[in-house]
């Protein structure tokens, strides 16, 4: 039976795990066995943070949403409340980026759902 070398396809191996390493601190960077398990734990933590990132981004669209509504008399959960009974479709995202960047915008949006109510 003939014999497998695989020098060739190690050497790629460990060039692509240490080039994936690449600014990580001390031997994580340099060493292939810790490098490796490095790199393990960094795509389970990148799969998990991509996860919590969005529970966090909508925690924070309420906190200035609230700022917002608050500004103009009227509480978070009432203004959320009155958009969903006049079916306004605007997501949490954009209400947030009005409330923070355009206040006479949000001003306006409030006060078409509260005239309604």
């Amino acid at each position: 039976m003939t014999r497998v070398k695989k020098g060739v396809h190690a050497l790629k191996r460990r060039r692509s795990i240490l080039k994936q390493t690449k600014g990580f601190r001390h031997g994580r960077k340099s060493k292939e066995r810790q490098a490796k398990e490095a790199l393990l734990h960094a795509g389970n933590y990148s799969f998990a943070h991509r996860k919590d990132k969005k529970s966090h981004n909508r925690k924070l669209w309420n906190i200035k949403i609230n700022a917002g509504t608050r500004e103009l008399g009227m509480s978070y959960s009432r203004f959320i409340d009155a958009l969903k009974k006049k079916n306004v479709l605007l997501d949490r995202k954009i209400l947030a980026d009005l409330a923070e960047h355009n206040p006479s915008t949000f001003a306006k949006v409030l006060e078409s759902v509260q005239a309604k109510v």
